[in-house]
């Protein structure tokens, strides 16, 4: 099979209009939330892009341009764009801006906007959806049937989205606390993020994955599931559970699926290695989650800059998040949880951790 390996990125979210400008607000302590207020006077907290425009679409535009932009894609217009996205443009709706019936059309949109010319695809499965999106891209590399692909993850601000979870009792009124003590909920957010994957050598190799769907519990984690999305996402890269150097949490700050996940996570590997989650910097971005989250990963592993946890932990949960030590890290597993029982997840390589150990190569390929 041919190699995927992540040759451009691109990430507009809460902390910053790019990559560099996210680092340099977490590296400063992060940003503070903002709120959104619903229809029945209440209001909650949100991860806002601090972009503003004339109407949601122009807004939208300005944006996925802008994002496509940092991650360079002038030269891949041509190729496979999958558009990854949970609410699609309601945020248009909402506005009373008129929308066209099929929502592929969406998609088309952001094509149009881009003047691309390759084939087009839509990826709307919840919170998983730019996780399988790269599952697919990763495919069409694999298999030889393309060079390239792009993943665009897009979740932009309504209030359909934050309703929904609200009258689940899933949101945190006040700062989501993943994995912390005294977690209460979660918090949404916007993102717009591209991972430009291709067959031509880059620092980052998708080495393999897993999806699953168990509608068991539509609404939460699994932890069974969880071990099994794990294990099928090594086996998918010739990889052992010790391996791992690093894993990427769904973790947002949910009492119950926190739990989950971390339970199927020790059964997974044992003993757990360093664990990371972003929800408490950028919130919890949806169906652009799983790229949007990539895009930030690498990035903080190469400047080795974290967000700060300044919350207390939850000993009950016999883990705890910590910052992994600039070049400890070979082999990540990144993994996205979503309503409709979908488990999912990706493993990538740190192929410059061979050159910092003195091995000509990578030892393994999946």
């Amino acid at each position: 099979m041919n190699p995927v390996y992540l040759r451009g990125r691109a990430l507009i979210s809460a902390l910053g209009a790019s990559l560099p400008e996210a680092l340099e607000c977490i590296s400063a302590g992060g940003r503070g939330l903002r709120r959104i207020e619903l229809a029945d006077g209440t209001n909650w907290p949100y991860f806002s892009i601090d972009h503003s425009g004339p109407d949601w679409r122009i807004r939208a535009q300005q944006l996925v341009c802008a994002a496509a932009s940092e991650a360079g894609l002038e030269t891949v217009r041509n190729a496979p764009l999958f558009v990854a996205s949970s609410s699609l443009d309601i945020g248009a709706i909402e506005a009373g801006l008129v929308r066209s019936g099929d929502s592929h059309d969406f998609a088309e949109e952001i094509a149009g906007w881009l003047d691309w010319t390759g084939p087009v695809y839509l990826v709307s499965s919840a919170c998983t959806s730019s996780l399988q999106a790269i599952l697919s891209a990763s495919g069409f590399i694999n298999s030889g049937r393309v060079n390239d692909a792009v993943v665009m993850g897009v979740e932009l601000a309504n209030r359909y989205s934050v309703s929904g979870f609200a009258a689940m009792q899933l949101l945190t009124p006040g700062q989501p606390k993943p994995m912390g003590l005294d977690r209460d909920g979660i918090a949404l957010g916007e993102a717009v993020s591209v991972l430009h994957l291709s067959v031509q050598p880059a620092r980052w190799r998708f080495c393999g994955g897993s999806n699953i769907v168990d509608g068991r519990d539509p609404t939460g984690a699994i932890p069974e599931t969880v071990s099994e999305m794990c294990a099928r996402a090594l086996k998918a890269s010739g990889l052992q559970a010790s391996d791992i150097d690093l894993i990427k949490l769904q973790a947002a700050g949910s009492p119950v699926n926190d739990a989950n996940e971390l339970a199927g996570l020790a059964a997974a590997f044992g003993t757990l290695p360093p664990l990371v989650t972003f929800k408490a910097a950028i919130g919890h971005t949806l169906g652009a989650s799983g790229a949007a989250e990539i895009a930030l990963l690498t990035a903080c592993l190469e400047a080795n800059v974290w967000p700060r946890q300044d919350y207390l932990p939850d000993p009950h949960l016999c883990a705890v998040l910590a910052h992994p030590e600039a070049g400890s890290v070979h082999y990540v597993l990144a993994d996205i949880l979503g309503f409709g029982g979908g488990h999912a997840a990706v493993i990538l390589e740190d192929t410059s951790a061979h050159m910092r150990s003195g091995i000509p190569g990578s030892a393994r390929h999946g």
